[in-house]
């Protein structure tokens, strides 16, 4: 009975972790560029010693879902997507670079370019600063182009350009917080082909739809694993009054 139970024990714990990362996609279905969390159970062998005649189930976060969200026109010009694969260069609460598919951009009252967040935006040479300006505008490859305060449209400057990256997939990591990280904790190397476009803001790829199924799948399963330790629990049970017949 012990095994039924550990297996049935192991996979109840698994169960409610999917469900716990199943739940955060969910509550993230509408947070701009959010990339959506992938999970997988698997079997395991019971290390130590005697006989390998005990497996227990695990559940781990796979990676991330790569696929791009669906853009949504704002006509905002400081709202930018990327377009395809790549991501934006901000810096991180740790202080370290980061990547981030959010575009909802702002300027704050220091001048600093950052995330709707507050992350800082990184340019080629660290955070951006947008002097006080009439207008502003990001044009494909991340350039920032501004027209001084109180001149007019011939006196258009650039002020900087947004750090773009696209290093494989494979080779990222997403955080806690969201963000996404070089595993080996370089910083990836600018990428011209990186495109943004403007005026538009990429939204979460979670498949509500795909990630309410699931949520009900893992409820069921996990009500099946407490039933299979009732079971073993009963089983039990009545062996061991068998066994105090004889």
């Amino acid at each position: 009975m012990d095994r039924m139970l550990y297996v049935a024990m192991t996979g109840a714990r698994e169960t409610l972790r999917a469900q716990t990362a199943n739940n955060h996609n969910l509550a993230n279905a509408s947070t701009t560029g959010f990339r959506a969390d992938l999970q997988a159970f698997q079997a395991r062998q019971v290390a130590g010693d005697g006989f390998a005649s005990r497996v227990y189930a695990t559940a781990a976060t796979t990676g991330f879902d790569a696929t791009v969200g669906a853009t949504m026109s704002t006509g905002r010009d400081l709202d930018v997507a990327v377009q395809g694969s790549g991501f934006i260069a901000v810096q991180g609460p740790d202080g370290r670079e980061a990547y981030t598919r959010a575009g909802d951009l702002r300027v704050d009252s220091n001048g600093q370019l950052g995330t709707g967040t507050g992350l800082a935006v990184m340019g080629e040479a660290g955070p951006i600063a947008v002097p006080p300006n009439a207008s502003l505008l990001i044009g494909g490859d991340g350039t920032i182009s501004i027209v001084p305060l109180g001149q007019g449209p011939e006196t258009r400057a650039e002020v900087g350009r947004i750090k773009l990256v696209n290093p494989p997939t494979e080779d990222l990591e997403k955080g806690q917080d969201g963000l996404f990280r070089m595993k080996d904790g370089s910083d990836a190397p600018p990428d011209a082909t990186a495109r943004l476009m403007s005026g538009v803001l990429e939204s979460s790829n979670v498949n509500v739809a795909d990630a309410m199924v699931n949520m009900i799948e893992l409820s069921r399963r996990f009500d099946m694993q407490v039933r299979a330790m009732k079971s073993a629990e009963d089983n039990g049970a009545a062996s061991a009054r068998l066994l105090s017949l004889r």
